[in-house]
């Protein structure tokens, strides 16, 4: 999207105009809730995700399975509670019929239900965090056991009264448990306002009011009605002389919309106005916040967006967008924060061209000027990686006489999301954003031999997949099957190379890329859960100025294509991560007087704040890291705290995906946290498989995938079984142990949607310390090896590192690396 100082129309440019997104900062909506962040079994056990990133996203309520609960093999609510918690996390939902093992539901009566209940209720009750738990004694009654959807009213009633009594024998049986326990429902598939009507009357009657009313929103029609629903059950409480509830929208999204920016902008916007809560729904993998991390700890665009959405303080403020309550159109979110002296807009959803005019600018918080900072997440796939949002523009604006600015957005893509942080402009200019040449290409717009083009996601086919253009190329399965894109580029020069694609093959899949016909090389592409769920393959190509044909042609197994990018090359990776964009503690100040460099100002910190960056890194290894401040700093990471000179660069190791950096100062006005590189790893410590010391059962066997050809298998089940790594630390202190590993264990529990896939463990110890249960999160295939990090202390010289499992079964090990976390060298 291309971002434009703004011109007037001309009356003959007037049916091409702009559509105009609305915000008005003199309208408050009310505090940030963000309430529309949860997720529907979005941790699938304590680590899967990583607590960086969890933490970051300030999540206020997820939905869970009561432990031991059949329906799924992980995702239990107090096996994950831990995690939750210690990341920031607001409540978590129990839903309580998951304790059965079929979809739907075994229906073997209330008397069968009801121990089931009791056990649930103490156990949860017994946690130390048991008071920040909500149950939700049924699930989709509508559907399930009760049949409430009926047109037949004789019919309905019956069902609903039975559906009636047992919601009362359930909620005073736990409360009988647990006094003070929160209750949630009816929870139907749906709103439908017959239900919900007589509910509310017998529950008010019975004294059995649930604290928390939820349902679903889960159709592209949700879009278009939620607010009809929301506004006609508030309207259903007035009647009865209800105190307004808590709602909560505990399932929400098509297959469609998750990990979309553009399209997550269009729910998030109609919960946080109504300040609802809401979660994501559940259609594929536990443990990835609902498709928006990729492998444990790795950001997408989805995650981005809800990075951005945390990031909203002060009040949200009225947004009027050109076409309130439709499906697929451009939606907007914004708020005003006047302690920290800023304004945010969160929107997508549409192409195309977009004003955004900012009203009521309060002149006593801005002053004449302000700066507007504009940058896009944009959909990188369910399994594609995303480095920190780009920078399009940063801009110095006059606030006309009316209190409005209009930031004009261009070429806007309707799959991404966009912000614009508004901030008093001060002295100086700000750095012009640094956006490379980039162009993508349709792979369904090739010319395709051997193949097939798909359409996914549309409304018409909610429930499937997203793919850039609802379209994809399929079926590329015999020897001369290919894509032929025509790519034209400015310059000579190195290009990165993004492709979008799925390989459903249970191995690491290659193609051949060739360039005008020569030269192929070999492209490799990881396993994704299925054809269509989309990751994302960087690489590097060389091309000379001009029109070029890039092949993919099928290798050694078929890969489904959707898109690929072409962006030139600048430079190593690099990203300016701004200070008063910052999450913080303490209560530092704000400082616009300068509006230099990023042009967002200075957050000062004085002893007792904190500023704390999420860091992006593209793979495991050393970054150079540059703190811009007016005095030394201290800087954390991994545990390890490192003194910082002003403008001094550190050599420091980073995990692959989102690492949590922070910032504490004497008295310090620090600008932003400047980080580069591509991940070396010169100065790392690797072992391979190879050279670890064997014992119960455990062995080396071939892994053509695997570093050194060789993987550690069947380590694991076993009190004696152990796999013990000798490393050589040249000084005492804090490394990151990063291990390369692999497995693809799953339980089908014969679920239309749901992989049910499942995570393995396992103990480390390192020297004579105490173990540490480590979660290694399904790779997909036995063959396909990712990395998780872990922070270790290591003596000077000769140290074990040793992996166990007594228990179960621990994944194939393939090497691992060692890098200080703060290298001096």
């Amino acid at each position: 999207m291309d971002v434009t100082g703004h011109t007037p129309l001309s009356a003959a440019a007037a049916a091409d105009a702009p559509q105009r997104l609305t915000v008005d900062l003199a309208v408050s909506e009310g505090p940030v809730l963000l309430g529309a962040n949860g997720a529907l079994y979005g941790i699938g056990d304590d680590g899967v995700p990583s607590d960086a990133a969890l933490a970051p996203l300030k999540i206020t309520s997820i939905t869970q399975k009561p432990e031991r609960g059949a329906q799924h093999p992980n995702g239990d609510a107090l096996s994950v509670a831990g995690s939750f918690f210690r990341n920031g996390g607001g409540e978590i939902n129990v839903m309580m019929q998951d304790v059965y093992a079929e979809w739907p539901y075994e229906n073997l009566g209330i008397d069968d239900y009801l121990p089931k209940v009791d056990r649930i209720v103490k156990e949860v009750s017994a946690d130390p965090h048991g008071d920040r738990f909500v149950y939700i004694p049924f699930n989709e009654p509508d559907c399930i056991w009760y049949d409430l959807g009926v047109s037949d009213q004789a019919r309905y009633e019956t069902n609903r009264d039975r559906f009636f009594e047992d919601w009362k024998t359930v909620y005073r049986r736990i409360r009988a448990l647990a006094p003070d326990a929160r209750i949630a429902g009816p929870n139907e598939t749906g709103y439908h306002t017959r239900l919900m009507t007589d509910f509310l009357a017998f529950a008010q009657r019975e004294n059995v009011l649930p604290h928390v009313v939820t349902w679903h929103e889960l159709g592209p029609d949700s879009l278009r009605d939620f607010q009809g629903h929301h506004d006609d059950y508030r309207a259903i409480e007035r009647r009865l002389g209800i105190a307004p509830l808590t709602i909560s929208i505990d399932e929400y999204a098509n297959r469609r919309d998750l990990s979309v920016p553009g399209q997550l902008v269009q729910w998030v916007s109609m919960f946080e106005r109504n300040k609802v809560y809401a979660n994501q729904a559940y259609w594929d993998a536990a443990g990835n916040l609902d498709g928006n991390v990729v492998r444990t700890n790795i950001p997408n665009g989805g995650w981005w967006f809800f990075r951005w959405y945390a990031g909203l303080t002060g009040d949200t403020v009225e947004v009027t967008p050109p076409q309130p309550h439709t499906v697929d159109t451009l939606q907007g979110l914004a708020s005003l924060d006047t302690s920290r002296r800023q304004a945010q807009v969160l929107l997508g959803g549409s192409d195309g061209d977009t004003d955004v005019v900012v009203r009521g600018v309060p002149r006593s918080v801005f002053g004449r000027t302000v700066v507007a900072t504009v940058a896009e997440a944009a959909w990188s796939g369910y399994e594609g990686q995303h480095a920190a949002p780009r920078v399009l523009a940063r801009t110095g604006l006059e606030v006309a006489a009316d209190g409005s600015v209009t930031v004009p957005l261009r070429d806007g893509h309707r799959m991404s999301a966009y912000r614009i942080v508004l901030t008093p402009g001060g002295a100086g200019t700000p750095s012009v954003a640094s956006v490379p040449w980039s162009a993508s290409y349709e792979a369904e717009d090739a010319a395709i031999t051997g193949g097939r083009v798909h359409t996914r996601g549309t409304v018409a086919d909610p429930n499937g997949y997203a793919a850039s253009g609802t379209k994809d190329v399929d079926s590329l399965d015999t020897a001369s099957s290919r894509v032929d894109l025509t790519v034209t580029v400015p310059a000579d020069g190195t290009y990165d190379l993004a492709i979008l694609y799925g390989n459903q093959s249970g191995a690491p899949a290659t193609q051949k890329l060739l360039v005008d016909g020569t030269d192929p090389v070999t492209v490799t592409y990881p396993s994704t859960q299925n054809w269509a769920y989309r990751a994302k393959k960087d690489l590097g190509v060389e091309l000379s100025a001009g029109t070029h044909v890039l092949t993919l042609a099928k290798g050694d197994a078929a890969v489904t294509l959707d898109r690929v990018d072409l962006t030139a090359r600048t430079g190593a990776p690099s990203a300016s991560y701004e200070a008063t964009l910052a999450d913080i503690g303490g209560s530092p100040s704000y400082d616009y007087s300068s509006s230099a460099g990023v042009g967002t100002g200075a957050l000062v910190l004085r002893e007792g704040d904190r500023a704390v960056f999420d860091v992006y890194a593209p793979r495991d290894g050393y970054y150079t890291v540059v703190p811009r401040a007016s005095a030394a700093v201290r800087l954390t990471l991994h545990g390890e705290r490192v003194p910082a000179a002003p403008d001094r660069p550190l050599r420091l190791y980073l995990v692959a995906g989102n690492n949590r950096v922070a910032l504490t100062a004497g008295h310090s006005a620090v600008r932003s946290l400047d980080v580069s590189g591509a991940g070396s790893t010169d100065g790392t410590l690797s072992y391979a498989a190879a050279s670890a010391v064997l014992t119960g059962g455990a062995k080396l066997v071939d892994s053509a995938h695997a570093f050194g050809g060789s993987c550690i298998d069947d380590l694991g089940n076993s009190p004696v079984g152990a796999a013990e790594f000798t490393v050589h630390a040249p000084d005492s202190g804090r490394y990151m142990l990063v291990v390369h590993y692999a497995h693809d264990d799953r339980r089908d529990n014969g679920h239309a949607y749901n992989t049910d896939i499942l995570s393995r463990t396992a103990d480390l110890t390192v020297g004579g310390g105490a173990p540490r249960r480590l979660t290694f999160k399904n790779t997909w295939s036995r063959d396909d090896y990712w990395t998780l990090g872990v922070p270790v202390d290591l003596r000077e010289g000769v140290e074990s590192v040793t992996f166990r499992n007594a228990t179960g079964r621990a994944p194939r090990i393939a090497r691992i690396e060692l890098g200080r976390i703060h290298c001096r060298t």
